[in-house]
């Protein structure tokens, strides 16, 4: 996993280094963070280590120390170095590196204020087969899993891990699944915590992001079971709308298919108050306000029968 040795990472490099923090618990599990899918940022709607960019005239020990505070507000006290990450293109050319520390924090993932991002997850490495995982952060955790104190060199440097970019080039869309759940002619919604990243306060159906290896239907299940503890079969649903989206401002399309369920079991109740705040049936004729633009637009062309529409291409 290991490859040569570098110098040590100063803020005299012609690229501007990054900084990432892995960081362990007792249990061996690695703390996650799931970036922002909304955001033209670097890897949107994956899972990551914490970290950034160096800025000027700051060293990389002083960025990471920032970056947690700014992401997490948390100082970690025994912070080292671990490796460096460089990142290839797929020709193999150098395109930017990172200084990652290890640190160990021992504290519930709910009990950490995020404050950048959308998730925190205490993560055993067995798990990220099923994630959608920064190849970097992957690369990471399994340099760690095979030497969790590799060996500087004689000068002080540390061993590298090298992760390469595919070569396929071709674009990418992020998956959503969205519950349509009608009873009496109305439809539940639910409002979406304040502090969230996305649509904060307002109004949006049972959703989310499919993970690896995992079906648009199979995770319109697992996100109705997570959120609103109510369980659906497959035979249940059917597929009766898709939105072909592009967000202002976001680099990577959306495709976002839209279920509706038959039958279910139980009754919606808040299973994760930090998403969202309540559930409740609104009358498919008289949506709160605010709801969500390509929900409100998704209902619409439902109504009318359209199974397929686009919204934000020129």
């Amino acid at each position: 996993m290991f490859r040569k040795r570098h110098t040590a990472i100063t803020i005299n490099w012609p690229v501007i280094p990054g900084t990432a923090a892995l960081l362990t618990d007792d249990q061996g599990r690695y703390l996650l963070h799931l970036r922002s899918a909304t955001k033209p940022i670097w890897r949107p709607g994956h899972w990551a280590l914490l970290g950034g960019n160096t800025e000027k005239g700051e060293h990389c020990d002083e960025a990471i120390s920032r970056e947690l505070d700014e992401e997490i507000g948390l100082s970690i006290p025994d912070l080292t170095g671990f490796v460096t990450l460089d990142t290839l293109d797929a020709n193999g050319a150098f395109k930017g590196c990172v200084r990652v520390y290890h640190g160990t924090l021992n504290r519930p993932a709910h009990e950490i204020e995020l404050r950048e991002g959308i998730q925190l997850r205490w993560t055993h490495i067995e798990e990220t087969a099923e994630m959608t995982m920064d190849p970097g952060a992957a690369a990471v955790l399994q340099a760690h899993r095979g030497s969790p104190r590799p060996a500087p060199g004689n000068d002080g440097t540390l061993p590298t891990v090298r992760v390469r970019e595919p070569s396929d080039h071709r674009g990418r869309s992020i998956i959503g699944a969205h519950l349509v759940l009608i009873r009496n002619g109305n439809i539940l919604l639910g409002k979406r915590h304040p502090n969230s990243a996305f649509a904060p306060s307002t109004w949006h159906l049972p959703a989310g992001h499919r993970e690896q290896h995992e079906s648009a239907m199979a995770c319109v299940i697992r996100e109705a079971q997570e959120e609103t503890g109510l369980t659906i079969e497959e035979a249940d649903l059917s597929l009766v709308h898709t939105l072909d989206l592009l967000d202002p401002g976001s680099a990577i399309p959306r495709i976002q298919h839209f279920f509706a369920a038959s039958r279910w079991c139980g009754e919606p109740v808040v299973l994760e108050p930090d998403r969202c705040t309540e559930w409740r049936w609104w009358p498919l004729t008289a949506l709160p306000e605010p709801t969500v633009d390509y929900t409100r637009a998704a209902l619409e062309a439902i109504s009318r029968g359209t199974f397929y529409s686009a919204m934000g291409w020129a």
